[in-house]
């Protein structure tokens, strides 16, 4: 049976067939499907969001050790997180076979920043392997298990956003039971002290060495040849992986032949000779850094690559074959160019009612208000303009703790506000917490609390009172936290943000102290699927706001909320009641009374 799947939904195919017994990961852009689609098949594994990525790969270690097959999948930026657990295991070796899936992506579509994550492969030396469409994902998945208990190596299945998200036809199959490798007590191999890392240092070493021999002759890694070139005719030949693969198959059609990488560390040094040796002309097409190049040329081996081909961004076709032919398509095409949109904050997002309530004190007292990763970060953009720095989850608190530090060291009367999300607080934020409240920091944290997962689609967190697989479950309360770890319950306040008139009280109030303090604004994110929990704590029945254009002065201070319910016009301010969702944020704003709330 044969079926139209996405790169994701394909990779938890293969887990589901290869007998995966259990699976972590924090939801990012462009792996979060990966999950949700193996929680489809939670009749015969365990799956789970983990508070963050080193949580998430540390826990599918533990069940690896436990004897059975597992995974843990996330993002680039997520593998940096988890880098740490990562490295050490890469030593031990596994017991139950341990797929790691990165997520990479090239284009920054959904990212604060670009990398390529073959290189962790390489740095933590891990067996990797790259897909280049969705049956070679699932297909892939199956191997990595299989390759991580053959060769005792946790694997990296390194993906890309087009290799996640496009679809292709995939060969479904049955499940295989594994059955779990019974535990046995090894200290020797699973407790990294000094003494015995230095064993397993070595016996690493010889399984790169066996993993490199089984690479020059893997199923994995193909040649295909191309047609019969005429003798006074230049032989191409391509060297490429992962999607770029499809890429380059594009460009060059069946006048070159290609040596596809399927599995690209250990790098098949050998094959990479004799492919080379039959070609006069070698191509390297691959996306962001030039791994596959540097390791051609250490090889000694002449090639055209990274001086033609865009070391940053995404790739395709079109970029390849301009690059190679000079010449951007096959055949003419007109195109249209997409009108630019911004991304913005959904009408009747909590969020915006906070930035607005802030905006009022900020433009005042010059606060430096050092932001995060989630739907937030978009307050930084006009007509808000109320988030100053975006590094990496959890950052908001420590930096502005830093921020205040510096501030407060140098005589300068300003104030730093940290701006977290609460999945985000959960993922690193609750050591920043801590590490304001032990080194007495009077940085401002506000938590917005929408309640769910926001940016990624709507995932479970700890706060939600639900797991992956749709379990109820404790809901960790954000303000017993904020107290459990040191900070005074006169300083921790919850406000509903779109008060606004609360929301700029407490704030003031929290900005007045000169000790930690903490605002959380609790409001559900008007996407969610509202629980049952939901709409007993919060009045969500419907309503929308109208102009009454006798009062309106057309001033458009509503329109500087950046709600995009509301249109502004020479004439006249409307709001198009079928996006709006009855926020009020508008409406409190409006010096002329001109909106009305009107329930349904």
């Amino acid at each position: 049976m044969r079926k139209l799947m996405s790169g994701n939904e394909a990779v938890a195919r293969g887990a589901y067939e290869a007998g995966l017994v259990f699976a972590s990961a924090y939801p990012g852009t462009p792996s979060t499907e990966i999950l949700e689609n193996l929680a489809t098949y939670k009749d015969s594994l365990y799956c789970e969001w983990a508070p963050n990525e080193k949580v998430a790969l540390e826990a599918a270690i533990g069940a690896s050790v436990a004897g059975v097959r597992a995974m843990a999948a996330m993002k680039h930026v997520g593998v940096n997180v988890a880098a740490d657990p990562l490295f050490t295991f890469a030593y031990t070796g596994v017991t139950g076979g341990l797929v790691l899936v990165s997520a990479d992506d090239p284009g920054m579509h959904s990212s604060q920043n670009e990398q390529d994550n073959r290189n962790y492969a390489e740095a933590a030396r891990v067996l990797m392997l790259e897909p280049s469409d969705s049956q070679e994902a699932k297909d892939f998945m199956k191997l990595g298990l299989e390759l991580s208990e053959r060769f005792n190596t946790p694997v990296m299945l390194h993906m890309t956003t087009r290799v996640c998200h496009s679809k292709s036809l995939v060969e479904l199959c049955d499940r295989v039971e594994v059955p779990a490798i019974p535990y046995e007590k090894n200290i020797a191999k699973y407790v990294t002290t000094p003494a015995n890392s230095k064993v397993l240092r070595v016996k690493l070493e010889a399984r790169l060495r066996a993993m490199e021999e089984y690479a020059n002759t893997a199923a994995a890694n193909r040649i295909e040849r191309g047609a019969e070139a005429d003798a006074s005719e230049e032989k191409i030949g391509v060297l490429t992986s992962g999607v770029s693969y499809e890429y380059a198959r594009d460009t060059f059609g069946e006048t070159a032949s290609y040596l596809k990488l399927g599995m690209t560390f250990p790098i098949p040094e050998t094959l990479i000779r004799e492919f080379a040796q039959t070609v006069d002309k070698l191509y390297v097409i691959e996306e962001m850094d030039p791994y596959l190049e540097r390791h051609v040329r250490m090889f000694g081996i002449d090639c055209v690559g990274k001086p033609i081909i865009p070391s940053f961004g995404e790739l395709n076709a079109d970029i390849v074959r301009s690059a190679v032919f000079g010449t951007e398509t096959l055949h003419e095409t007109t195109e249209l160019e997409a009108v630019v949109r911004p991304p913005v904050l959904c009408a009747g997002c909590p969020h915006r009612g906070f930035f607005v309530a802030l905006q009022k004190i900020a433009k005042k007292q010059g606060l430096i208000i050092t932001g995060d990763i989630g739907c937030y970060t978009l307050g930084s953009a006009p007509p808000l303009g109320m988030i100053d720095t975006c590094f990496c989850m959890g950052g908001s608190i420590s930096s502005g703790h830093g921020a205040q530090v510096a501030l407060s060291r140098t005589g300068q009367d300003r104030k730093a506000i940290a701006v977290i999300g609460d999945s985000t607080f959960f993922h690193t934020g609750i050591e920043s917490l801590i590490d304001i409240v032990y080194n007495k920091g009077t940085c401002v944290s506000v938590i917005l609390d929408n309640r769910i997962t926001g940016m990624t689609g709507h995932q479970e967190n700890p706060g939600t009172g639900f797991t992956l697989m749709g379990e109820e479950t404790i809901e960790i309360d954000i303000p017993a936290l904020c107290a459990a770890i040191g900070m005074k319950p006169e300083n921790i306040v919850t406000v509903n943000p779109l008060d606004l008139a609360e929301t700029e009280k407490a704030l003031r109030e929290a900005i007045e102290k000169d000790e930690p303090t903490v605002v959380i604004t609790r409001w559900p994110c008007i996407l969610k699927k509202f629980s049952a929990q939901d709409k007993e704590e919060f009045d969500l029945s419907p309503a929308v706001c109208r102009v009454d254009h006798a009062k309106c002065k057309n001033c458009k201070i509503c329109v500087q909320t950046g709600c995009p319910a509301i249109y502004s016009g020479a004439e006249a301010t409307t709001i198009n009641e079928e996006s709006c969702t009855g926020c009020t944020v508008c409406k409190q704003v409006c010096p002329f009374d001109a909106i009305e709330e009107v329930r349904a």
